[in-house]
């Protein structure tokens, strides 16, 4: 009978695909308690992904040493050593020779210059000027480290698990399956941008738990979620949706206390719900033109992704609570500069700089930066030699990320890498230390989030970066 009900729906207009219609299949569910576990400082997190790589020496980290020192190889300076992650000694690092026995990565100048910003005097590149207005409510974590030195990091950093290891949630996930609604009438792990990789997120929490993929399109943003028009009218779905309902409490009064059928039930309600609400949310009709103009929607180069973080907004406001949004096309990422590093980064700095200072600005005149989290993040950074003659390769010793709003401490600094950005050398985070800051800030204790039979690892849960928080 459950097969011929979503046979009905999917002739009805609502064949959301497999990965969609499950998405929503524990929709009107909660979450693990369906309440934080303590009173949180945040309600919702905006996830800004930069895919490929993003030079943290040419970013939020400047290391103007690379200048004095360029040309040199590692070798030929005193950071040829390296002290351990538990600093109980110094380590050599190993350099690479080329086949003519020439130590590779020359160390690199750096491209662009920088400046510091706001009271807290926090440096920040000239790549980077709309965010540097902004620093000092941001909290730049500067001691980031990872293992994955492919793109497969990508996976590493949403799950804390490296891509040969078995697949596990990722942090949008365990949001989600943590804290359950705070409107029904829209999927509450919502997902914009390019993805490769693991495209999953619930994994051993269930399909439940992916993200539910959008478009900024109000005529289309949820593939499968229109009827045809030509096929089927709205009176006739409703009565569509009338009969399946009705189907679904005879067998609901069969098999009482029946959870999943009681989930699936309430998932039909949501997937109509959804397909008005979810449109409505990426119609920017009713925004003003100084709103607009705030996230670059005047501008080509930063009209897309601008459209994107207002979506984000407007979505934070009806209670969405984890906004994923990837920057970066291609399988690698657009970020992955091992030649023309300048020429791609500058390019790809000016798409997200302006509407990112937007959106920070946006949600702090409203009042909702105080209970919105936005994170700042790129899976690995660049090496402070170079690539060939202009550019840099993967880095996953030593990057940064940020955090502002959401009880986070703005203008503030945490975490060190060295004066030429190789290695982290105060404060050293795992990928994993960003999960635990977030859940502390939604009132979610990451060591109380475990699934009977699947055992995680004590990497997994991450240190609360206590520093940053207010």
């Amino acid at each position: 009978m459950n097969v011929n009900r979503r046979m009905f729906l999917g002739n009805a207009g609502l064949g959301f695909g497999s990965l969609a219609l499950s998405a929503i299949l524990r929709g009107g569910e909660s979450g693990v308690n369906g309440l934080p576990h303590f009173a949180p400082k945040a309600k919702s997190v905006i996830w800004l992904f930069m895919r490929g790589g993003v030079s943290h020496m040419e970013s939020f980290d400047p290391k103007p040493m690379l200048n004095k020192l360029a040309g040199k190889s590692i070798g030929e300076t005193r950071f040829k050593y390296v002290q351990d992650r538990d600093r109980l000694k110094k380590v050599r690092v190993v350099v690479v020779n080329d086949a003519n026995g020439q130590q590779r990565n020359k160390l690199y100048p750096l491209q662009v210059g920088y400046k510091r910003y706001g009271q807290s005097g926090i440096g920040v590149s000239d790549w980077f000027p709309h965010i540097g207005g902004c620093i000092d409510d941001i909290a730049v974590v500067r001691s980031m480290w990872t293992t994955d030195d492919n793109h497969g990091a990508q996976v590493q950093f949403h799950s804390g698990r490296h891509m040969l290891d078995p697949r596990v949630p990722t942090i949008g996930a365990w949001v989600n399956w943590g804290l359950g609604t705070l409107n029904e009438n829209l999927p509450q792990f919502i997902g914009m941008g390019p993805r490769y990789f693991d495209r999953s997120d619930g994994h051993y929490l269930g399909p439940a738990y992916d993200e539910v993929k959008l478009k900024i399109d109000p005529k289309n943003p949820l593939d499968y979620a229109q009827p045809p028009a030509d096929k089927i009218s709205e009176e006739e779905q409703k009565l569509g949706f009338g009969l399946v309902n009705r189907l679904n409490q005879m067998s609901l009064e069969q098999y009482p206390g029946d959870s999943r059928l009681e989930a699936r039930i309430k998932a039909y309600e949501l997937a109509y719900r959804m397909q008005t609400s979810v449109p409505n949310v990426v119609n920017f009709d009713k925004e003003s033109e100084a709103t607009k103009k705030l996230y670059g929607f005047n501008q080509k180069e930063t009209r897309t992704f601008g459209q994107q973080l207002l979506s984000a907004r407007r979505f934070v406001e009806q209670g969405v609570r984890f906004i994923q949004i990837m920057h970066g096309s291609g399988a690698a990422g657009a970020w992955d500069q091992h030649s023309n590093l300048k020429a791609k980064h500058s390019e790809l700095a000016m798409q997200v700089d302006r509407p990112i200072a937007g959106l920070l600005k946006d949600l702090k005149s409203r009042g909702l930066l105080d209970e919105t989290l936005v994170v700042f993040a790129t899976e690995f950074g660049r090496t402070p030699g170079s690539q060939g003659s202009n550019g840099r390769d993967h880095h996953p010793y030593g990057f940064s990320v940020w955090l502002a709003g959401g009880g986070i401490r703005g203008g503030v600094t945490h975490g060190t890498t060295d004066e030429i950005g190789f290695h982290t050398e105060e404060n050293p985070h795992y990928v994993t230390d960003v999960h635990a800051t977030l859940l502390h800030q939604l009132g979610l204790e990451a060591e109380r989030m475990e699934v009977p039979g699947h055992k995680r690892l004590e990497a997994d849960f991450g240190h609360i970066i206590k520093d940053i928080i207010v």
